[in-house]
């Protein structure tokens, strides 16, 4: 077991990043012209990343498998970005967001990138502002703010419930003023298939095209992995269905660590499972708990007679709902911490209280939002004897303004009208903190290869606050990785261009060739998303909300287990040598097979229960996670040995210099 070194700059925390960028090399204007860095992925973290890198004058590769980089699932995100702007006069500073992001991870997470991150939060917003992001605003024009889960100010930054897309087409226009001018060459449709190492560095990728099937060499002096999570381990989450951790476990598989890889985020508002042949879940934005009030029947044969459709919503009594997070939150009340809220609509539900024909829903109420906004705008619109019809559709009105298109999307759903009856949500699947381990130059144990935005492990601990994830990415890509890198990269300015006609290239595509021939040489039995549905039920089951060490160890086993009938059975059809959108997916089932046993082992490992890591075995009387700071405060990050039961175990010890550390508690 190794202790890993994460480079964080000495000193006073607040100066870190300053002298750090003020004492690291830089790479001349005109030397950059002559240094290629390859960028896989382009969300959030990878397009600003390589708009930033071409506009300093590195040539950059953009590699993504959509048609586009504005089919990026960046593009779902739907409820904002913090910053520490404090715009609303509530005491907001950077400390506080460090010191929230810190808490909420449940202080597992590195203290210099955190603060690092709330330090640049406030130049994110100016850059996407000056981009003509159409953040939303006040009435006298100023940027408006929202509250989010696990923090008592407003510093969330929105454009109604479009963020990420509007964040990403700034992204993409930066981007794109880069490939006009010659700067990125954009390979659209295209798959990492391997990272390339020679002398121990990472010189270049083996790329799949995946209109052609033909396989390509692209060589760099530096590649950028922005390829986000793998929260599709479990097949139904809120991921895209594309969404596939292969170029990052390729990177591991090849010596890069991973880090924590069972800190998943399980989003506690979610349009509910519906059936069997359900492909991917929906998320309905933490946004909505500002004005929406989650709340159980207090009486299970009211609950049980809304399952069976004796009874509505709207019927019930007030005296009669148990609005239970305001109940056991009083301070925070619906607006705690994703993981927080999860586990509390979990056990309720579990308890049986759940309101849908599974009995794994709650509800999400407007009822309380629209009065109170619409007798507000009556008031201020001079109709003082309001009648109770007036006042709902002013009401409704202001809620469509802010959440409009949620609501509309929820609607095409489910084909109920939240504006009328409460919405059924539930939680699911969503963001993974685990990832690429990564020093505080955000380059992984591999020299020359780097990893931005979720990718990487670095900032949020085990469990990101909202709002956090588009501040990450563009942290990462706009303000952190173009100066780090180039650190590493002034030594290479008498390198001169990668030949992608060496051993190392002819090795790393054979592999590739081999692996491709080894797909397709499955029996036939079953096709790729039967084991994908297995894996992701074993996960859900095993691996979810709560674990505990017989169920994970049985995990491990039945994990191991299907990874060997899959590589002897499974079926693909097709061509390898054309479009094949049945091989691209085997190939990331099958890296998903790999990493949902390392999954389990991290978790089997990791004796206590932090944020989205719930171990039944460690909890408070309360049912509250329980931490072991004296023997559990350290990242895990994982060796690859050919299996996942042989990985190795390297530890970063968490040093907390600047926060005490606390029994995480929103009461």
């Amino acid at each position: 077991m190794g202790i890993l070194d994460s480079k964080a700059p000495s000193g006073p925390l607040a100066d870190k990043w300053t002298n750090h960028k003020n004492k690291i090399d830089l790479v001349n204007p005109a030397n950059k012209r002559n240094i290629d860095v390859i960028v896989v992925g382009t969300g959030l973290a990878g397009g600003s990343a390589a708009a930033t890198l071409a506009e300093l004058g590195y040539n950059v590769k953009t590699f993504c498998y959509q048609d586009s980089p504005r089919r990026a699932h960046s593009i779902a995100a739907q409820g904002g970005i913090n910053a520490s702007k404090n715009y609303q006069g509530d005491g907001d500073s950077n400390y506080r967001l460090f010191y929230d992001t810190v808490k909420g991870g449940d202080y597992r997470s590195r203290e210099a990138n955190v603060y690092r991150l709330a330090e640049v939060s406030g130049n994110i917003i100016d850059q996407c502002v000056a981009q003509g992001v159409p953040f939303a605003r006040e009435y006298g024009g100023l940027l408006d703010n929202r509250s989010f889960g696990g923090v008592l100010v407003s510093r969330t930054f929105y454009a109604k419930g479009q963020t990420g897309q509007q964040l990403l087409l700034g992204a993409y226009s930066a981007m794109n003023r880069q490939i006009h001018r010659g700067k990125i060459e954009s390979f659209n449709r295209h798959e990492m298939m391997d990272l390339v190492k020679i002398d121990g560095k990472a010189r270049g990728i083996i790329a799949r095209n995946l209109v052609t099937g033909e396989i390509e060499r692209h060589s760099a002096h530096a590649v950028v992995l922005a390829s986000g999570g793998y929260g599709n381990v479990f097949f139904l989450s809120t991921n895209a269905m594309g969404s596939n951790v292969m170029a990052a476990w390729r990177a591991h598989r090849r010596g890069a660590y991973f880090a924590n890889p069972c800190f998943t985020q399980i989003h506690p508002t979610c349009i509910p499972v519906s059936g069997d042949h359900q492909s991917k879940l929906t998320l309905m934005s933490e946004s909505l708990r500002n004005d929406g009030r989650i709340w159980v029947p207090k009486h299970k044969k009211d609950a049980e007679a809304i399952r069976n459709g004796q009874l509505k919503p709207t019927q019930l009594k007030e005296e009669d709902r148990d609005y239970y997070l305001e109940r056991r939150y009083p301070a925070f009340g619906n607006l705690v911490p994703r993981d927080v809220a999860s586990r509390a609509s979990k056990e309720r539900c579990d308890a049986g209280f759940g309101v849908n024909k599974t009995g794994e829903a709650v509800y999400l109420d407007f009822a309380t939002a629209i009065i109170r906004y619409g007798t507000e705008k009556a008031l201020t619109s001079g109709l003082k004897d309001a009648d109770d019809d007036t006042i709902r559709q002013l009401g409704e009105e202001v809620v469509e303004a802010k959440y409009g298109n949620l609501f509309q999307m929820y609607e095409k759903i489910v084909d109920e009208n939240p504006y009328k009856t409460p919405m059924k949500i539930y939680p699911a699947v969503h963001y993974t903190m685990g990832g690429l381990w990564v020093d505080y130059n955000l380059q992984t144990t591999i020299e020359g290869c780097y990893a931005a935005g979720e990718a990487n492990f670095s900032d949020h601990g085990a469990n990101r606050l909202g709002a956090s994830a588009l501040m990450q990415g563009l942290a990462d890509g706009y303000f952190v990785l173009p100066y780090t890198i180039g650190d590493y990269l002034s030594k290479d300015i008498r390198t001169g261009k990668i030949p992608t006609d060496t051993a190392e290239f002819d090795a790393a595509e054979k592999e590739v060739r081999d692996r491709i021939e080894k797909l397709k040489a499955g029996k036939g039995t079953h096709s790729v998303d039967y084991y994908h549905k297995k894996l992701g039920k074993i996960m859900w089951n095993k691996c979810g909300m709560s674990r505990n060490a017989i169920e994970l160890q049985e995990a491990i086993d039945e994990i191991s287990a299907l990874r060997a009938d899959f590589w002897e059975n499974v079926r693909v059809p097709g061509s390898p040598e054309t479009k094949n959108q049945e091989l691209e997916k085997a190939g990331r089932v099958a890296d998903f097979l790999e990493l949902g046993e390392l999954f389990a082992k991290d978790a089997l490992a990791r004796n206590e229960s932090c944020g989205g890591h719930f171990r039944e075995e460690y909890q408070t009387p309360e049912g509250e996670a329980l931490r072991d700071d004296e023997n559990f405060k350290f990242v895990s990050a994982w060796e690859y040995k050919g299996e996942p039961k042989d990985a190795v175990l390297h530890k970063e010890d968490l040093v907390y210099e600047n926060i005490e550390l606390k029994t995480r508690s929103y009461k």
